[in-house]
């Protein structure tokens, strides 16, 4: 037989309301269930600091190459810690078309992230295909935040990181300097003052017996210098 007085009873100076409140479940919402992005992390702030090299034009993946080998080869590791190439996109018209393609931003250039002593700068200054560095006087000079960070894009830890990306810039840009390549005035250069992304066009301002005349033409019709 059960003891009676074992049995809990309801207190007579509290509110039968209270006596049955139960705690309600914490509300959560659903997008405190999502994954919180990752912090972002700046290139700047990764260990070592950002020098500019020089390379050989048109050499500058061999040259990352042989630096990174260079750098596995005589255990540079701990204080030369990445080489990167920068890119971005830049629109060109092919075939009438518009397409985006990554070319590098600095031909001739590399970025490498190390802690710079006199063993770090002779593995790099020695490799390959390395031309200098650049700086002022006889040390390479590190680059600034705003550089790095203009360069680069944030890419998560352990992946290389890139250009960085924005909105694809024209091949061609007002005031450049560009080469006709065909049609009556071929060879001929001018200076690019109007661009027609619709038409495919440039308006450029070529000498013709001593006055600047605007032409337009083609984007086929015109060069890089």
């Amino acid at each position: 037989m059960t003891d009676v007085a074992a049995i809990p009873q309801p207190d007579p100076d509290q509110p039968e309301a209270a006596q049955r409140e139960v705690p309600e479940p914490e509300v959560i919402d659903a997008e405190d269930l999502l994954d919180e992005p990752a912090p972002v992390e700046s290139p700047y702030d990764r260990p070592g600091r950002w020098y500019v090299v020089h390379t050989q034009s048109g050499y500058e993946k061999k040259v990352k190459q042989n630096l990174e080998a260079r750098t596995s080869s005589m255990n540079m590791e701990g204080r030369i810690h990445e080489v990167v190439i920068p890119m971005e996109d830049v629109v060109e018209f092919k075939g009438g078309k518009k397409v985006v393609v990554a070319k590098k931003m600095f031909p001739g250039y590399l970025l490498v992230r190390c802690d710079l002593d006199d063993d770090s700068w002779y593995v790099i200054r020695n490799t390959p295909g390395v031309t200098g560095f650049v700086g002022q006087g006889t040390r390479p000079s590190p680059l600034p935040r705003r550089d790095v960070e203009t360069f680069l894009q944030v890419k998560p830890e352990g992946e290389e990181p890139l250009a960085k990306k924005g909105r694809p810039r024209m091949e061609y840009e007002v005031h450049e300097t560009v080469r006709v390549k065909e049609g009556p005035f071929a060879d001929f250069s001018g200076e690019v003052v109007e661009i027609n992304e619709d038409q495919l066009k440039v308006k450029v301002l070529v000498n013709i017996f001593g006055r600047e005349t605007p032409v337009e033409l083609e984007f086929s019709q015109v060069a890089k210098l």
